[in-house]
């Protein structure tokens, strides 16, 4: 079977507009969850949330289409190009054999609002043409594919919280049956809005920490109250081994394995067994290889968090790696942050370091286990794992190893 790997990355989030300042701003155990500076949210019941900041649109879009497209494609843009320059295309490549898969959970929900009240208060005839094609989760793959002429599959994954995951798993895919030599897998998403924070306020799944922003997100704590809203997108060019060693690409890591499932239960509310079949099935992938860390799904819900950590528990019994949940640092990014988060684990395996789960102040009965609490933790890693579970009880696992190169 071909192996495929991972040869570019590029990520922004809260605490950073590149892959190595978020990054490292994330094991410094930063917090990048602030006032909502995006709308006015003083009479919102939840006023925080994880914002990129000093992001300059005009640094990767020309100023003619800014405004024509939704700011979840210009973050994912911004990934996109960074995980491109990073794979260093120096020769011309086949643009027929190189294909993309965008993500996203929920697409241009600003824009969804904003067209929606011109709709009601000045009539249809005053929508924005360029409203449909800004809010679309497949644009962000189109505009992308037209700016590096990808001709391969153009491919969207909108599974809500599990979709960045999941289109790491397509661009698999491709790569191994042939359709493509050269995938770029992007997730982004941008929601902070009124209709965004306030429909997930309703549901009680947000923390409403408003005095306290910055300790308000707390994976596996046992005060969590529910998830903080980030933003962001992370992006990672996939190719075909022998290939990439051909070309002399830098290789960060292999995806060796990857599970999706089910629940079959809820819209909203996780069984223990959909994620522990994704995440049997990517271990099973991948040969019951040992797992070095976990990149937690961790939303710092009460049911996500316990739930989680038992099916870990599950899985692992008492050989159990060590797990952590990047969210505390750039909050719950929904449909971008299964592509946030493995390139996450891909620099923990790089650099050798487990970034920590911040926040974790009192001991949950219930989460046992060592999230790497608070500090950044040196060890060499070789195999990192990563999980996304989403509305709808959808579930996403990949697995990364470390490739010498």
């Amino acid at each position: 079977m071909k192996r495929v790997v991972v040869t570019g990355i590029g990520m922004i989030n809260a605490l950073g507009l590149n892959k190595n300042d978020s990054f490292g701003a994330i094991c410094e155990g930063k917090s990048g969850v602030g006032n909502i500076t995006l709308f006015d949210s003083s009479n919102f019941p939840v006023r925080i949330a994880a914002e990129v900041k000093n992001f300059d649109p005009l640094e990767v879009i020309d100023a003619k289409e800014v405004k024509k497209i939704d700011r979840f494609i210009q973050l994912g843009i911004k990934a996109a190009k960074e995980a491109m320059q990073d794979a260093n295309f120096d020769e011309n490549f086949q643009e027929e054999e190189f294909g993309i898969v965008s993500a996203a959970g929920i697409g241009g929900l600003p824009n969804i609002e904003k067209n929606s009240i011109i709709c009601l208060e000045k009539g249809a005839r005053r929508i924005s043409p360029f409203f449909i094609p800004s809010a679309l989760v497949n644009m962000l793959g189109g505009l992308i594919s037209i700016e590096y002429s990808l001709k391969g599959p153009n491919i969207s994954c909108v599974t809500a919280c599990a979709a960045g995951t999941h289109a790491i798993a397509e661009a698999y895919k491709s790569i191994v049956l042939g359709t493509a030599s050269k995938m770029l897998v992007v997730g982004a998403e941008a929601a902070i809005c009124p209709v965004g924070i306030g429909g997930f306020a309703s549901m009680k799944a947000l923390s409403t920490r408003n005095d306290d922003p910055q300790r308000a997100s707390r994976p596996f704590d046992k005060e969590r109250d529910g998830f903080v809203m980030g933003e962001g997108a992370g992006a990672l060019v996939f190719e075909e081994y022998e290939e990439a060693k051909k070309r002399g690409a830098h290789i960060y890591a292999e995806l060796i394995g990857f599970g999706e499932s089910a629940d079959a239960h809820h819209i909203t509310s996780p069984t223990l067994d959909g994620p522990l079949r994704a995440m049997q099935k990517a271990l099973k992938m991948a040969g019951n290889v040992k797992i070095d860390y976990i990149n937690a799904h961790g939303t710092s819900t009460p049911v996500n968090d316990r739930n989680e950590t038992a099916a870990i528990k599950a899985l692992f019994g008492n050989d159990i790696p060590l797990v952590s949940s990047t969210k505390g640092q750039i909050g719950h990014c929904l449909g971008a942050a299964g592509a946030i988060e493995a390139v996450i684990s891909i620099m923990a395996l790089k650099q050798n370091i487990v970034p920590p789960t911040i926040n974790q102040l009192v001991q949950d009965e219930e989460c046992d286990l060592d999230y790497v609490p608070n500090k950044a933790r040196e060890m060499n890693l070789k195999v990192a794992m990563s999980n996304s579970f989403g509305f709808g009880g959808t579930n996403g696992c990949v697995i990364f190893k470390k490739v010498d190169n």
